[in-house]
This record gives C-alpha cells, sequence and structure tokens, in this order.
C-alpha cells in the first residue's frame, strides 16, 4: 500500500510540474520576452571572441548548440533560457566563430573550429556536468564535445542532429559530379535557409570535416542520449538520428520522430516537446544523484 502511494504522489508532483512547464512555455510563446540574460563577450588568446548568453543556477546545467549558420536567438535557445529559469538551473547559449555577434567569419570557419569553441565554452563558462541540446550541426558538434569531455557532459538532447552530413552529402555525388567539384575547388549545398539558397564550402573545409566524422565506428559515449527528428526534414535525413542511436555505446538512448516535424523544430509542439525531453533528462539525472 505504501509502494502505491508512493508511486501515486510522485506521479502526481510530476504532473504537477509538466503542467507548470506547459503554463511558461505557453505564456512564453505569447510573450515579447524582454527578460533576456545580456550579451557577454569571451576573450580568447589569438582567436576570436565569442558572444554568449548565461545564467547561473543549478546543476546540471543546460549548454544549447545551435546550427550551422544559425545563431543563439532562435526560438527554441530562448524558450530553454525561460525554462531554465523557471526551475532554477544554469543555462548556456552562445555564437560560434563567425556566427551572430560573435567575430570571425563564417566562410573561413571549419568543424574543427567550432568544436574548439564548443569545448572552450564547456572548459571556462560552466561548471559542473552539462546537458548538450544540439540542433542541426550542434547535434553534431555535442557528440565532438561528449567524446572529448566526458567529466562535463551529464546527457544530450540532439535535434535535427546533423553528424557527418557535410562530408556524407557530398560522398554521395556521383564520381564524375565529386571530380568537377575538387578541380573548381568549391561547393554548394542547396538550403532553404539562405536567400541566396545554398550554402558554399571550399574542398578544405569538406577535408577538414573529414577529421570529424563519428558515424564509421562506434560513439564512445555512455551518457543518456535523447535523439529528436523530423520525418519531413528536407535538411538532414531522420536516418541520421537512428545511425547516431545505432553507433553511441550509452545503454540509454531514445530516439522521438515527429511525423510532421521538419528541420527547424520550431513550432509549439516540437519546443514544447523539447523542453519536456529536457525536464525528464533533468528529474531523472537529479534522482540518481
Amino acid at each position: 500500500m505504501l509502494l502505491c502511494y508512493n508511486i501515486l504522489k510522485d506521479v502526481f508532483k510530476k504532473t504537477q510540474r509538466k503542467t507548470f512547464i506547459f503554463f511558461l512555455l505557453s505564456k512564453f510563446l505569447l510573450a515579447d520576452r524582454r527578460h533576456k540574460s545580456t550579451v557577454q563577450f569571451a576573450a580568447r588568446a589569438d582567436l576570436p571572441k565569442l558572444a554568449y548568453r548565461r545564467l547561473n543556477g543549478k546543476s546540471p546545467g543546460v549548454v544549447f548548440l545551435p546550427g550551422y549558420g544559425s545563431n543563439m536567438n532562435g526560438q527554441k535557445a530562448e524558450a530553454l533560457e525561460e525554462f531554465c529559469r523557471s526551475l532554477g538551473h544554469s543555462y548556456l547559449r552562445f555564437d560560434y566563430t563567425g556566427h551572430g555577434a560573435s567575430d570571425g567569419v563564417l566562410a573561413e570557419g571549419t568543424v574543427g573550429t567550432w568544436k574548439k569553441d564548443v569545448l572552450f565554452v564547456l572548459d571556462e563558462l560552466t561548471e559542473g556536468p552539462q546537458i548538450l541540446v544540439g540542433s542541426s550541426l550542434g547535434g553534431w558538434l555535442m557528440l565532438l564535445a561528449a567524446i572529448a569531455r566526458p567529466e562535463k557532459t551529464a546527457a544530450l538532447v540532439g535535434i535535427a542532429s546533423a553528424a557527418d552530413h557535410f562530408v556524407t552529402s557530398f560522398n554521395a555525388l556521383p564520381l564524375e559530379t565529386r571530380k568537377e567539384l575538387e578541380a573548381k575547388g568549391e561547393w554548394s549545398l542547396p538550403s532553404k535557409h539562405t536567400e541566396e539558397g545554398f550554402y558554399k564550402f571550399s574542398m578544405d573545409f569538406l577535408r577538414e570535416a573529414e577529421n570529424h566524422c563519428v558515424l564509421q565506428s562506434p560513439i564512445p559515449i555512455t551518457c543518456p542520449v535523447r535523439l529528436i527528428h523530423g520525418l519531413k526534414d528536407e535538411d538532414i535525413p531522420w536516418h541520421i538520428s537512428m545511425q547516431v542511436a545505432e553507433r553511441v555505446l550509452s545503454p540509454d538512448v531514445d530516439i522521438i520522430l515527429r511525423r510532421n516535424g521538419q528541420h527547424r523544430m520550431s513550432e509549439k509542439d516540437d519546443i514544447k516537446l523539447m523542453v519536456y525531453t529536457i525536464d525528464d533528462l533533468i528529474d531523472k539525472l537529479t534522482t540518481l544523484v
């Protein structure tokens, strides 16, 4: 009888918490978000300054990693800040080199450049273990960061994770096309998210990206992993998240496929799912402590 009472009490607490989070999200999505954290800049010796926004709070903290060409001011990043503020957990969002308010030139960046950015913010701007939330390119970078900093990584949440995407997309082209592009020295990847309709990459960028591919072998990550992907994602195929799930060594991996989900996953229900997923991880991690 006591066991049943404790289970019901736990369910009631979680239901209350979910109701509270839903209320906050509804308020956030309708509001004009006047209570943002302040933009700060992290100076690095001989490297571009990084722009970031930070909330101090409880552990585990949450770090948001945006996608290629994106920045820290998107709806997902701002919703996470509101969520972390409401629960008193620390939160960090930032712009990679050449992105948003950070210094540097986007076209001169590499996967290795942005990996260094992530490791810098983990080492210098956060305390204790973090839940890394990676969107698109950020989903690739969170894997690289978790491999390099396992002690700083409490859990991973990938949203339309783009692991190895630049390299696999190029290698999927016909051999003759690849030879022509290599002779030309650059490649244009179609995208609906730019005015030009494509992203342009040099062959040097692609060769450097090959050094950071993770899907050819087991991925030495053992923390909880949650992967969310839309079946209507026209930029990053959902099967990439399936490949990540198959290769990580963690025994605690869940994949959530949204039938109508698109690449950016910025619809109201997409954001609710992301926040609920992170809330469940926080609950799991704090219960284990």
